[in-house]
């Protein structure tokens, strides 16, 4: 997820140290209640459609009530167009990965985006990779194929019966990995000098409209069969609303803004509350996987530039 970054030359505080977490925590939150909806009814054009309005039309209002005069450019509706149909593919593929997969995996696959942004910032504008991404590449990797398990030892299958399990969900979490490095990276080049809330409010809007198309193609709306699943949908909304909501409304006041590699630690709050909460678990060699990868992305964000 887009999160945020210490203004330069400032060190955390504590309190602004405690409100990321808490924001991994709900973004990571997200995702299991996600999951307790699409046990129940609920499909992912439905999920990422409620969510992507209802959080939408909170940023918009924190928009407003801030009076900030917006002044847009052709250059700026076309790129804010492009960046929010690539977050409402982001959106579906991310969501459809945590359908398939253990939380924790599909998330981890999705955290390979920073790969994805030094690819597309070199296809695009020509930009060489830092060192320092060179040289996570190949941990991540490697803690990627620790993490799914790709030879399939843990699970007893084989490669080919561990790919036949997993193989559609990778596929969907990479997708969406992907398509947010490509939104990120037009972000930074092409929309940086935009209100944060103007641009989440529009690009999550968008999602929603590319969610709505969805929607419309597979009959209408599949809503929840039973109670847990309107609470899963209900509690997803929630948390994810919410987290922005702090993050443009909380996190300014703390002297924090833009990325920060604190947040990166969402799938292993995923992956305990999926544990707790679904019963989902993984084998040692994963675990390890997974927090080579966290703390590979972890250390590229934290370095200096």
């Amino acid at each position: 997820m887009a999160g945020t970054a210490v203004k330069a030359g400032r060190a955390l505080s504590s309190t602004a140290f405690a409100t990321l977490l808490l924001i991994a925590f709900m973004m990571g939150a997200n995702h299991v209640a996600a999951r307790f909806a699409f046990n129940n009814g609920v499909d992912v054009a439905t999920a990422v459609t409620v969510r992507s309005f209802v959080t939408a039309s909170v940023v918009a209002v924190l928009f407003m009530l801030h009076g900030t005069k917006v002044q847009l450019t052709g250059r700026h509706k076309t790129f804010l167009l492009a960046i929010g149909l690539l977050i409402g593919v982001q959106s579906l593929c991310l969501y459809s990965g945590v359908a398939r997969l253990p939380v924790v995996l599909a998330l981890l696959a999705f955290n390979t985006y920073p790969l994805w942004t030094a690819i597309w910032n070199r296809v695009f504008y020509g930009h060489k990779p830092e060192r320092a991404t060179l040289l996570a590449m190949p941990f991540i990797l490697v803690g990627m194929c620790m993490a799914l398990d790709v030879f399939g030892a843990a699970s007893g299958l084989g490669a080919a019966g561990q790919w036949a399990r997993i193989g559609a969900g990778v596929a969907f979490a990479l997708a969406a990995g992907a398509s947010f490095g490509l939104a990120l990276v037009l972000t930074q080049h092409e929309a940086a000098d935009l209100d944060g809330r103007l641009r989440t409010a529009s690009t999550l809007g968008l999602a929603g409209v590319v969610a709505l198309g969805m929607v419309a193609t597979q009959g209408g709306f599949h809503m929840p069969q039973a109670a847990t699943g309107w609470w899963g949908l209900a509690a997803l909304t929630f948390l994810y609303g919410t987290a922005f909501t702090i993050m443009f409304t909380v996190l300014p006041k703390l002297g924090v803004a833009g990325n920060s590699a604190i947040m990166n630690v969402e799938p292993v709050c995923a992956m305990v509350l999926a544990w707790l909460l679904l019963g989902q678990t993984i084998g040692p060699m994963q675990v390890a996987g997974a927090l080579l990868v966290v703390g590979t992305v972890m250390m590229l964000g934290l370095r200096k530039r």
